[in-house]
This record gives structure tokens, C-alpha cells and sequence, in this order.
């Protein structure tokens, strides 16, 4: 494709995004003879309420216009084949299970390799699935977990597993948190860029952002570090009236994300690929709803 024509396709682009917003915060941000965005719509297994065997969950998710889900919590792999080939249902990835319970920023180091070793089981895991990636929050900072002692133990421990990731070609991608560490997208980039190695990256959570940025500046500074996203929105309102995690609650398209501000910038750095709800999940009406509200803030339909 030649250079005149992508940035025709840009335009294009830049001239939906306009006329979207324009229209108001409520209509999509798609229009007719722009190319098709390439975001690939999942969910997390946990939001999955759903009463029934695992093959008729994926059967319903995939019914329901996902794409794939990302599993965060252990399951049987027999049984996580089976779902996925009687439904078509993607596993796309893992959440790392223990990464909250055993941080690899934690002083005792044997914390740490309980950690490690629940990394490496997640690699596996992931690997096992079919997927390409596993989502680790890489630590936190407290009262007895200094900023620099959190850089340094971290980075060590995840050397460790750099190999297995390798050998596996399964991504780890740090996600943005409320960890109180890793806390500007500079310093966010500098960390990943640290380890040299293509097997680490950024799983950028979109709304975990608003409380004390923009998430279109972190998009735009990580760039092509930006290995999958977490859709999740964010209300600065409902913050200031209920307290910090209050603002969670808004639902997709109705908190302060700027959705067509963060799809031009997604498309800046060229992103495509997953974008994983992390909402309250629920039964089917409730999976169908988040699914629309998905397909409204990505632009999808």
C-alpha cells in the first residue's frame, strides 16, 4: 500500500472521528467508506454469570458478538479445547492468577518466587489455550514497599521468566493499575523498554487512566508497546460524589472516556488487535448488553 493512499485513509478516519463527535457523545464514531476497525472484542472469564457448562457459556458469548474471552482464573485445558472448538470462541490470553496475593515487588523473597512460579503457570496456561499474551500487574508500592525497591525487585523477577515466555512466544504485558506504581506513561514506557526484549509489553487499561490523566496521552506515548487493551470506562462524577472506585460504576459511553479521541489515537499508533471488557459482568442480557456498549464506544457497528 503506498504511502499517498494510507494517509488518505487517515483522513478518512480523522473525518468519521470529527463527525461522530460532532453528532454527539452518543452515536458511534463509524462511518460509511471508513475501513473497518480491526479490534477484536473479548471479555474476562470472571464476568461470565452464566449458568451452565463451559461449552454452552462460549457457545453464548460467541452468539452474542464476542470475539474471544481472556481467562482469569485456572480452568481445565481439556475442557477449555473443547469450548473453544464446538464454539469458535477465541481464548486470546491469561490473567496472571496471583500477581495481587504474591507481588513481585514484595520483600520476602520467598513471596516473590511463589510468584514467579504463578507467572510461569500462567505462561503455560496461556500457552496450553492458544493465546499470545498473559496480563500481569508486575507489583505494588505501600507503606513497606518503596518506589525504587518496587522498580528493582520487579525487574529482576521478571528476567527470570523472560526465557519461558520465549520459549513459548507468549507476550507478557504489564497492566496499568491502581498500584501506586508506574504511575506517568514516561516512566511506564521506560520500564518495558528496559528489559530489551520483545517478549514484554503494555496491556493498556483504558479507564484506570481518567482518574489522574488522559488515557489518548498514554496511548500516544507507549505506542506500539501496546500489546492489547482493557475497555472499562470512568466517571469523574460519580468519583467526586461516592469516592475513587465509585467512578468504575459509570457504564460504557456514559463516564469521561472520549471515546473518539481515544480510537484516533489508537489509530495514530496503528493499533489493532483485542480489546477486553472489565466491567461487572453478568447472565446473558447483561453479557448482550456490554457487548452493544462495546460495539458503540470501539465503533464496531
Amino acid at each position: 500500500m503506498s504511502d499517498a493512499l494510507d494517509r488518505r485513509d487517515f483522513l478518512k478516519t480523522i473525518g468519521a472521528l470529527a463527525a461522530a463527535a460532532v453528532a454527539g457523545a452518543g452515536a458511534p464514531a463509524f462511518a460509511a467508506g471508513q475501513p473497518e476497525r480491526k479490534y477484536k472484542k473479548a471479555l474476562k472469564y470472571s464476568m461470565v454469570g452464566i449458568k451452565a457448562p463451559l461449552v454452552e457459556q462460549f457457545q453464548i458469548l460467541k452468539e452474542i458478538g464476542y470475539d474471544g474471552i481472556d481467562m482469569d482464573k485456572p480452568a481445565d485445558h481439556a475442557e477449555v479445547h473443547q469450548a473453544q472448538k464446538e464454539s469458535g470462541l477465541i481464548v486470546h490470553g491469561v490473567v496472571d492468577y496471583v500477581h495481587w496475593k504474591q507481588p513481585l515487588s514484595h520483600p520476602d523473597p520467598a513471596v516473590r518466587e511463589a510468584g514467579v512460579e504463578g507467572l510461569k503457570t500462567a505462561l503455560r496456561d496461556s500457552k496450553a489455550y492458544g493465546g499470545t499474551t498473559v496480563l500481569l500487574v508486575v507489583g505494588v508500592v505501600n507503606k513497606d514497599i518503596s518506589y525504587a525497591d518496587a522498580y528493582k525487585r520487579t525487574q529482576e523477577e521478571i528476567r527470570k521468566v523472560l526465557p519461558l515466555a520465549a520459549e513459548l512466544q507468549i507476550k507478557i504485558a504489564f497492566e496499568n493499575v491502581w498500584n501506586m506504581f508506574l504511575l506517568s506513561p514516561l516512566e511506564f514506557a521506560r520500564y518495558i523498554d528496559d528489559f530489551e526484549s520483545p517478549w514484554v509489553g503494555a496491556y493498556f487499561d483504558i479507564g484506570n487512566v481518567v482518574n489522574y490523566g488522559w488515557p489518548e496521552q498514554w496511548i500516544r506515548t507507549l505506542g506500539k508497546r501496546i500489546v492489547k487493551l482493557d475497555i472499562k470506562e470512568y466517571s469523574r462524577k460519580l468519583r467526586d460524589e461516592k469516592g475513587p472506585y465509585a467512578g468504575f460504576a459509570a457504564e460504557l459511553g456514559d463516564g469521561d472516556v472520549e471515546w473518539p479521541v481515544v480510537l484516533k489515537a489508537l489509530d495514530e499508533i496503528g493499533f489493532t488487535g483485542w480489546g477486553t471488557a472489565e466491567v461487572k459482568g453478568g447472565d446473558r442480557d447483561r453479557l448482550l448488553e456490554v457487548s452493544q456498549r462495546m460495539d458503540r464506544v470501539l465503533a464496531l457497528r
